[in-house]
């Protein structure tokens, strides 16, 4: 029998259709003010629950998807339980400081080894674990957790899971990181944005107006509100990509070893 070095798992049919099932819906959970009447009456606070509830039966699809394509056991499971206890006991320690939150360069790395798949579930999951650990249980939960997601997942589909190592894979991670980092604030911006009434001339979502002129107005709500917090965000995840990356990369793919997650047996015949 023939062993390989850890990779990312595997990402089957199965689970690529329910990312994009899920990946859709956020879409729609993130977008739909933009395009809804001045009329409508909806509101975030009100379909909150509902994309909450859907949300949770995709990710156990997810899950239940990446099994049947990898062949994956309780271990992997396990591991992104510790995972995932880890991210939001990290949360707190810098959330409310100038945007400087540790829990991202572990969603990195961790996205890079697991995978995509693993890796959405992953960064959903952290991010619900740290909403029940600090008290911060509302209707913006449901979308963070999607953003992490995507955010984890992102860096599972990063070039070179096989080949790339050493320096020039930090520097990869670091770069997404850095960039992912401002798009997480950006995502979660368009969340906010929408139920905000009467930011200020020029910046104000205004329900029913032309996608074009709302696109343009949130851009300016972006450089007003969150540049400084999101620039101190993708710093800090650079800064502990860099300098922790390389071990932390090596436990990981240690324990997917020892957990043999992509373990294919290989027998060969021998002459008696």
């Amino acid at each position: 029998m023939t062993a390989r070095s850890a990779r990312p798992v595997r990402l089957g049919p199965h689970a690529v259709a329910a990312l994009v099932l899920v990946s859709a819906v956020g879409l729609v959970g993130f977008g739909w003010p933009l395009l809804a009447g001045a009329g409508s009456g909806l509101a975030h606070a009100e379909d909150a629950p509902w994309l909450f509830a859907v949300l949770l039966v995709l990710l156990v699809g997810v899950v239940l998807a990446t099994i049947a394509d990898s062949g994956l056991d309780a271990k992997a499971v396990a591991m992104l339980g510790v995972l995932a206890a880890v991210g939001a006991a990290l949360r707190p320690l810098g959330a409310g400081t100038a945007g400087l939150e540790p829990m991202f360069f572990l969603m990195v790395l961790s996205g890079r080894v697991l995978g995509p798949g693993f890796g959405f579930v992953l960064g959903s999951v952290t991010m619900f674990a740290s909403a029940l650990l600090t008290g911060g249980v509302g209707p913006w939960m449901p979308f963070q957790m999607l953003s992490m997601g995507w955010f984890t997942m992102g860096a599972g589909l990063l070039p070179g899971p096989d080949r790339l190592r050493g320096r020039g894979e930090l520097l990869t991670l670091a770069g997404y990181g850095f960039v992912a980092a401002f798009a997480y604030g950006t995502v979660m911006n368009l969340y906010g944005w929408t139920i905000v009434p009467g930011l200020g001339s020029g910046i104000s979502f205004v329900a029913g107006d032309p996608l074009h002129e709302n696109l343009v107005r949130f851009l300016a709500y972006c450089a007003a509100t969150s540049l400084g917090w999101d620039l101190g965000r993708a710093a800090l995840t650079v800064v502990l990509t860099l300098a922790v990356g390389p071990t932390l990369l090596r436990a990981l793919r240690r324990a997917t070893r020892r957990a043999a997650f992509d373990a294919r047996a290989g027998f060969e015949a021998r002459a008696d």
